[in-house]
């Protein structure tokens, strides 16, 4: 559906309201370390780093999954995406020889489910996807979204330019109305493609002691940069920036190389571990900004962990909307953390991702500083202190196996309660041949 709009609606057909706007801008594949104000000392934010002293920066943010489509879909119900047996991107891959059968998970987001959108709409909102959906053939109005634009278009800047054109023009459109805007970028996902004269300049700037060094990486995010600029000089200019929520992130860690192991070397994560396709920080941990002038409190950091399940019920609870009845979510609303007013109630973080990527099938737990991942190929347990070690080097599941032994209880427990769905031996196993995709 290259370029497609659907459901244009009259924009003057609401009054204005004082009902917040949700500006959300979710990333494809940005590590935590890309941006200046996250590090990076060799990527160029400016704009970014400046949204995010005007607004909060969570320290210990983290996405549902370590790719995109399950994460996605967690962003849009709320919901872990072991509960949702949407866990792996779609439409996934195999190794057909390796040591476990992964199971058959979801290829479409169940179109009964109550997203953001059809939540939002029953309150006068007007809700537009721009850009990477990536949950499934049937259409964002399927699921509560006004208006959707797609495109295959491209300038060479994977469609960054023309993803931000159309936002432009729908915050145009519907100002005096309250909107969802869902600006989901496929940039900076391989392949990697930029300005030439961009590319130029960090060629330029590298130096030997840069632990980034990609340039067109690096000219993909700069060109990220100015379209965060594009769109917040608009919400100036249209004089509705106090009232509209400014939500920054990404869908899973930065890629350092892709899973078969051929490719460039995208990023690196550092100091954190590992990469997309892990459950490892650096393939689930990411930046995440949000921006509410007069509401958050400028330069503020969170240091709370938080997770993309949370957004849903965030979102709800700042435009006073209350979920469908009967409709669950695992979320928690993170406005006590945004407004300052108090913590939130969550007793640990889960992670099920039962496939192969740049990992064997695993789970994952965070309480507190600790963190548990359970391998189920072999049963290994490694644990962490992220406090002590964000780098997870230490792996002092031997050295305190009682507390080993109680988070991969409550990670078996929860897993139970989600009904997630598990690998199993796999008959044709073959060990010479496990390393191999199909």
């Amino acid at each position: 559906m290259p370029g497609s709009v659907a459901r244009a609606l009259r924009p003057g057909s609401r009054p204005v309201t004082e009902k917040p706007n949700f500006l959300f801008i979710l990333i494809d594949d940005l590590g935590w370390m890309d941006l200046g104000y996250y590090g990076s000392t060799f990527h160029e934010t400016p704009i970014i780093d400046q949204m995010a002293r005007e607004g909060a920066r969570f320290t210990d943010a983290y996405s549902a999954a370590p790719v995109c489509s399950p994460t996605r879909a967690s962003i849009m119900t709320g919901k872990y995406p072991a509960r949702l047996h949407l866990t792996d991107f779609i439409p996934g891959h195999k190794r057909p020889w390796a040591k476990l059968t992964v199971p058959k998970f979801r290829r479409q987001l169940p179109v009964e489910e109550m997203t953001i959108a059809k939540a939002l709409q029953t309150t006068g909102y007007v809700s537009t996807t721009i850009g990477k959906w990536h949950l499934g053939g049937r259409r964002p109005t399927e699921y509560g979204f006004d208006q959707f634009v797609f495109s295959n278009q491209d300038d060479n800047d994977k469609r960054v330019g023309r993803f931000t054109g159309e936002a432009l023009r729908f915050m145009e459109r519907y100002k005096d109305r309250p909107f969802f805007l869902f600006l989901s970028h496929d940039t900076v996902h391989i392949p990697l493609e930029a300005n030439e004269e961009l590319i130029a300049k960090y060629k330029a700037k590298l130096k030997p002691g840069h632990v980034q060094r990609n340039a067109v990486y690096a000219a993909m995010i700069e060109a990220l940069d100015d379209s965060v600029g594009r769109l917040l000089k608009k919400l100036d200019e249209l004089e509705i920036a106090d009232r509209t929520v400014v939500i920054f992130t990404s869908d899973n860690g930065g890629l350092i190389q892709k899973y078969t192991g051929s490719g460039p070397v995208v990023t690196s994560n550092a100091p954190l571990r590992s990469e997309k396709g892990t459950l490892y920080e650096g393939g689930i941990r990411v930046p995440l900004i949000v921006r509410w002038p007069r509401v958050v409190k400028p330069d503020s950091v969170c240091n709370v962990p938080v997770s993309s399940v949370d957004f849903y019920p965030t979102i709800l609870d700042l435009a006073g909307v209350e979920g469908a009845s009967g409709h669950s979510f695992d979320g928690t609303s993170l406005v006590p953390l945004l407004k300052q007013t108090g913590q939130i109630e969550r007793d640990a973080i889960y992670w099920h991702y039962p496939h192969y990527h740049h990992t064997a099938p695993c789970g994952a737990i965070r309480q507190g500083v600790f963190k548990l991942i359970e391998f189920y190929e072999d049963g290994r347990l490694e644990l962490y202190n992220l406090e002590a070690d964000i780098g997870e080097t230490n792996n002092l599941a031997d050295k305190e196996p009682a507390r080993a032994a109680e988070l991969r209880k409550k990670l078996s427990d929860w897993r139970g309660a989600v009904d997630a769905q598990m690998p199993t031996l796999n008959p044709n196993h073959d060990p010479a041949k496990a390393h191999e995709w199909g």
